[in-house]
Formats: C-alpha cells, structure tokens, sequence
C-alpha cells in the first residue's frame, strides 16, 4: 500500500499527472459507472508506468483508511460506526457501481 501513498502524494503536487488522468478517464470506452474497470484501465496502468504499482485492493484499502480518517480525524473509529459525509474525491469508493462479489455468491446459494 505504500505506492498507492506515494502516488497520491504526487498526484496531490502534480497538476500535469491529475489532467492526464482526467484526461484518460473522460476518453474511456466503457461505463464509468464500473469503477473497477475504470481504475483498472486508467489509474493502475499510469501508476505502474510511475514506478508506483499497486492493485484494486491495495487502492481500497488506502480510499478505506482515507475516508475512515477524514470523517473522524480525533477520533478511534469502532468498524460498525457510521462514516459521515467525507468531502475527498475517491477512485473506488462512493463513486459509481461495484460488484458485490459477497452479495452475487449469496444469491447464488439461495437459487
């Protein structure tokens, strides 16, 4: 996870690096609205061109930690707590539709 750190660091300082992705992201063949395709075919590639690869679970976990911390930075948070409102923009998180891997096995085993 700590190539996802450094790449969000330079991407915070580098407004060339935010316009090529947002660039890359407004020219994407497919639905946006599955993020998982979108991160992989435009964020995962530029960051393992970088030098900084990292994965869909890593990327997760670091937008997890992110909003966990921006909701309540003075504050332990228990896992089952309710996460308030988060200004931060997130790749994965949030944002668009995802696939519920748990939730598809489940209605698999109730067929």
């Amino acid at each position: 996870m700590e190539n996802v750190e450094k790449f969000f660091a330079l991407y915070a300082g580098d407004a060339a690096l935010r316009q090529r992705l947002l660039d890359a992201e407004a020219s994407y063949p497919g639905s946006l609205e599955i993020r998982e395709a979108v991160v992989e075919d435009v964020l995962l590639p530029v960051a393992a061109e970088l030098g900084l690869p990292f994965t869909l679970a890593d990327l997760r976990a670091y937008e997890t930690r992110q909003k966990l911390k921006n909701a309540r930075p003075d504050k332990e948070m228990d896992e089952d707590e309710p996460i308030e409102e988060d200004p931060a923009s997130y790749w994965l998180l949030d944002k668009g539709w995802t696939y519920d891997y748990e939730g598809a096995a489940r209605d698999m085993e109730m067929m």
